[in-house]
């Protein structure tokens, strides 16, 4: 019995057979809607966002490689988000009982999207480390470190220097802040030299430098809520 594989043949097949193409602009799916097909990007970005009364705010990008929508691997599950392509771009998008048949003949996707999931389970302890810091510059240089630690961890690397691919889209969305709010604090970050801006790409230009101011925020943060906690002692 032929064993299946795990290479790069794996996304031509399941693309041949669940490939769609997307147009920029097109909107996969709606916050509440039923959860019907679960997405791997191959080609473009895709916008993940929460309509909050007349707010938008957004959650992620999808960029090539990336699972989203796996709600729908959740049986009778809603959607939780909406999804909106940013580019002209190229997804497998699978349901829930074809996705159990694509793990058991090609285990190599099945790792990539176990990896995706536990991934997803870190940066949810690391959203509420940020949401509960009190000041845009402390969350802002919280989700950086945090990005240069995962970064750093993946490649393996201990250099003075490291090159993030994060917009200024993405980085909002895991601050909880308005694009243009994200904006101005790494522009003052720029402007401190603690960054540097490329397109879409942040580059931290002294690692050690901003784990310490990394630090002094925290210590901020604490002092500023003592008194708080304080109040709430005596109450």
């Amino acid at each position: 019995m032929a064993t299946p594989s795990d290479g790069p043949s794996d996304r031509e097949h399941l693309l041949s057979r669940f490939g769609r193409s997307i147009r920029a602009g097109t909107v996969l799916f709606r916050d509440g809607e039923p959860a019907d097909f679960a997405y791997l990007l191959q080609v473009g970005r895709v916008r993940l966002f929460k309509q909050v009364g007349a707010m938008e705010r957004s959650l992620s990008v999808a960029r090539p490689g990336d699972l989203f929508g796996e709600s729908a691997l959740i049986p009778g599950a809603t959607r939780r988000s909406t999804a909106v392509a940013l580019d002209d771009s190229t997804a497998i998008a699978v349901d829930h009982a074809t996705f159990e048949n694509v793990l058991a003949m090609h285990p190599g996707v099945g790792s990539s999207v176990l990896q995706q999931l536990l991934s997803r389970l870190r940066d949810a302890e690391d959203q509420i480390e940020i949401l509960m810091m009190r000041d845009h510059q402390s969350k802002v240089v919280v989700a950086l470190t945090k990005l240069v630690q995962r970064e750093m961890a993946q490649s393996g690397g201990n250099g003075a220097e490291v090159s993030l691919q994060v917009s200024p889209l993405e980085l909002a969305a895991k601050v909880g802040l308005d694009v243009e709010i994200v904006k101005r604090v790494v522009s003052q970050l720029r402007e401190g030299g603690y960054v540097r801006i490329h397109d879409e790409r942040v580059e931290v230009t002294d690692i050690e430098t901003m784990k310490e101011l990394y630090s002094l925020l925290s210590l901020k943060d604490q002092l500023r809520g003592s008194p708080e906690r304080e109040r709430g002692r005596l109450a």
